[in-house]
């Protein structure tokens, strides 16, 4: 006859097993949790930002199973199923093509685009963007997130404390979705690039903070993103939930107010 303390157990471990099994269904079908750990995607999101990943945007590939790989994952799915279609200007979740992390970027080209950039100013099938002044975007030069990394300046040298800036442009693209984006430097590669025509079944994606993004227009080979294959797409970021200046999510008197529940747009 088992023991009060051996039910209590065995008890524990029927709740706990159940209760995993409902977290990965709701992970693999629903929602991901993602923390942003780079400044690639300011001011849209902010290093310490917490969304969930809407899943069910874009229906489900070998890549929408937790701990999934290029070689293995747990869910033995062929290409995407379910799923609609991803629209240019959408903030995406999506696996690294090279690399197994997950990356978080704008889509910007979609399949049979051609994608430029000419003197900082995007170009989409041989027409420029629409570009507006959108002020000066500022923070405190110091330390950020857990990596500590410093942002970059316009205005360096910037001492410690002292107010980091960027130029900042309201980009409107072809189908009107509106978001801005931050320009630190002038003339950099990433202001003049060879034209990418996206292949058929691939997205071409770029940060939102333009001189500080490993995207699209860097070949995987040099460190950069490249085309991604559609089976790659994760899932889209609607919403931020809440958000950390502090180099955890559990310094509560490091959150940001003014983000919780904030739309990305």
């Amino acid at each position: 006859m088992a023991s009060k303390s051996e039910g209590g157990i065995g008890e524990m471990a029927r709740t706990l097993f159940w209760a995993l099994i409902i977290a990965g269904v709701f992970r693999t079908l629903f929602f991901q949790p993602f923390w942003i750990p780079s400044g690639s995607m300011k001011d849209t999101l902010l290093i310490g930002d917490f969304l969930f990943v809407n899943k069910m945007a874009y229906g489900y590939s070998r890549y929408s199973c937790p701990f999934s790989s290029a070689d293995f994952s747990p869910c033995p799915i062929e290409g995407r199923i379910l799923g609609g279609e991803p629209e240019r200007g959408d903030v995406v979740v999506f696996r690294h093509p090279i690399r197994n992390v997950d990356f978080i970027k704008r889509l910007i080209g979609l399949p049979g685009d051609r994608i430029q950039m000419v003197n900082g100013v995007l170009q989409i099938n041989g027409a420029p963007v629409k570009l507006e002044d959108g002020g000066t975007f500022s923070e405190v030069f110091e330390p950020q997130g857990p990596e500590k990394r410093y942002p970059l300046c316009r205005n360096e040298p910037v001492g410690e404390g002292g107010d980091c800036q960027s130029q900042r442009f309201l980009e409107t693209l072809p189908n009107g979705v509106s978001h801005s984006i931050l320009n630190t430097f002038d003339g950099t590669r990433a202001d003049n690039t060879p034209v990418f025509v996206v292949p058929e079944g691939q997205y071409f994606f770029m940060g939102d903070n333009r001189d500080n993004s490993e995207d699209s227009r860097f070949a995987q080979s040099i460190g950069g993103v490249g085309f991604v294959p559609a089976e790659n797409l994760v899932g889209r970021a609607d919403r931020v939930m809440f958000s950390s200046a502090g180099k955890s999510l559990f310094f509560f008197w490091t959150w940001r107010a003014d983000r919780f529940f904030k739309a990305i747009e």
